[in-house]
């Protein structure tokens, strides 16, 4: 019995150095697919959507605290830079302004992204990549939610549990390696 409790406490204690050694992996096939070949090696590129001017703000209350709409996050990640060639994710339509849900009475945030290929070994990095993009630009109130399109890869529930789980993002930021590669990504979106 006791064998029993020790090894679901281990099971439970697993995903967490899964999703580390997942993404690890995934970021030296990734180094490897740079020297060798890519995994998509032509994808659809789209034209990146006009910015629209966002209206001012009415409200000159300083102690208020302004709400934040579909089309700010959408700004927030619509440059993160794909893993793999040098597009935007926005170009690559694996984001779009209609794929952003946001709740700001709930202070909730959904962001449903669509890799560009049902077996895409990127996309775990890619919701990755939004997922920190959002927790450094937006107030910490928000509680962020990141989903694989429904039908849009072959370990869709997989990949939703990993992207969404704390532990796991906070494991796998602890790779410096990682940290590089996500940094990587999201540079664009800072400029």
């Amino acid at each position: 019995r006791n064998r029993k409790k020790k090894s679901e406490t281990h099971r439970h204690r697993l995903p967490s150095r899964y999703f580390l050694c997942n993404l690890e992996l995934k970021f030296l096939r990734q180094k490897k697919i740079m020297v060798s070949g890519l995994i998509n090696e032509n994808p659809i590129v789209y034209e990146k959507s006009e910015r629209r001017v966002r209206t001012e703000s009415s409200n000159t209350d300083e102690l208020s605290r302004e709400a934040i709409d579909q089309l700010e996050v959408f700004d927030h990640i619509r440059d993160i830079k794909d893993p793999e060639h040098p597009l935007s994710l926005e170009q690559l339509r694996v984001v779009t302004e209609d794929s952003v849900e946001v709740d700001d009475e709930k202070s909730h945030v959904r962001v449903t992204f669509t890799p560009t290929m049902e077996h895409c070994s990127m996309a775990t990095l890619i919701g990755l990549c939004i997922r920190v993009k959002l927790m450094r630009s937006l107030p910490s109130r928000y509680k962020i939610d990141i989903r694989v399109a429904p039908g849009t890869h072959e370990t869709e529930a997989a990949l939703n549990k990993q992207i969404n789980d704390k532990e796991r993002v906070a494991a796998a930021l602890e790779n410096p390696n990682l940290v590089e590669v996500v940094d990587e990504c999201l540079l664009p979106s800072f400029e």
